[in-house]
């Protein structure tokens, strides 16, 4: 499962990479030789495509490493840190787009700088990539949500993205090709509202798995209803979670009777282990922490259970709770 998982992955990188290195020599070429901003903006979108996507297929190949001493959960999180690269190139590409956009208006603006329309091949080339990415978001995202790599949901996200800006542009060549120049430098801005759009969002996503921003809601609420059916868990009292890649690490304390043996409470944390590892399947790694129930803790909500690790994280900072 984790071969074919690997091999997905980089499916999807190594097909993007293949498409994006064609398509950043075609709009680049003639974007410059067909009079059209957009087009070089996509052109230069899709140079920076190529150069992160080198970047994600050497991490993503690193992350496939097996853990050892120094990484006993393994290098998955290699993805999320790829991720984070994929975001940031994103974010520069806007940028940069859209100072150059916004330069070609100023010009067009004041007189030094004129446009007759771009050549109509530059529409095609435009209209192509729109096709192209109609089939790499839908392939794309498949692909993501068979290997839940955030690599690749990154990927589709990015593609989805050149989707919007290539309609952009197709749409800003059209007009500036029937008396509206200044329309084409517009659409390049647009372009670049758009990439850097989708790189905040990648950015943020991928950060936010990087600091191991669980458990969610939804998983703490279903461990609880789990520990329910186990015999001899009278409280579930912390819950911690930390992603691992496309894997989940849970680390939890259980309440339950100060009569029993260290014989008998191993036995519940180990039944504890087994029903979460095998009832939640991108769980990797479950570890139980066992003592004796207290009072204090047979009403706490689920969301007391999941402030518990922070109030021992932070014992002398109450206000960290207001």
């Amino acid at each position: 499962m984790t071969q074919d998982r690997d091999r997905k992955s980089l499916l999807a990188i190594n097909l993007g990479l293949g498409i994006n290195i064609l398509l950043a020599i075609v709009k680049t070429v003639f974007g410059v030789l067909g009079h059209s901003p957009a087009l070089l903006a996509e052109g230069i979108n899709s140079t920076s495509d190529v150069a992160y996507y080198i970047a994600a297929s050497i991490l993503v190949r690193l992350a496939n490493q097996p853990a050892d001493k120094e990484h006993p959960y393994g290098h998955r999180q290699m993805e999320s840190i790829a991720s984070v690269v994929i975001g940031s190139f994103i974010i520069v590409t806007g940028v940069a787009v859209f100072w150059d956009a916004v330069d070609k208006i100023w010009d067009m603006a004041d007189g030094s700088a004129t446009s007759g329309g771009a050549q109509p091949i530059a529409l095609w080339i435009a209209l192509a990539t729109v096709v192209i990415k109609i089939f790499l978001t839908w392939f794309v995202r498949k692909l993501g949500r068979e290997t839940r790599n955030p690599v690749v949901d990154a990927l589709a996200y990015d593609h989805r993205n050149d989707l919007f800006s290539a309609s952009a542009a197709s749409i800003g060549i059209f007009l500036g090709q029937r008396g509206l120049p200044w329309v084409d430098p517009l659409a390049g801005a647009l372009v670049a509202i758009l990439i850097l759009r989708t790189g905040i969002f990648v950015l943020r996503e991928s950060s936010a798995e990087l600091m191991g921003v669980l458990p969610h809601r939804d998983l703490a609420e279903r461990i609880a209803i789990l520990l329910k059916d186990i015999q001899g868990v009278k409280q579930l009292e912390e819950l911690q979670a930390h992603r691992f890649g496309p894997r989940i690490v849970v680390n939890l304390t259980i309440g339950i009777d100060g009569a029993l043996s260290v014989s008998d409470g191993h036995l519940i944390a180990c039944c504890v282990e087994e029903t979460i590892f095998h009832k939640i399947p991108q769980v990797g790694r479950v570890h139980v922490h066992y003592h004796p129930a207290e009072k204090h803790c047979e009403n706490m909500t689920i969301d007391e259970i999941m402030e518990e690790p922070k109030k021992r994280a932070f014992p002398n900072q109450p206000e960290y709770y207001d």
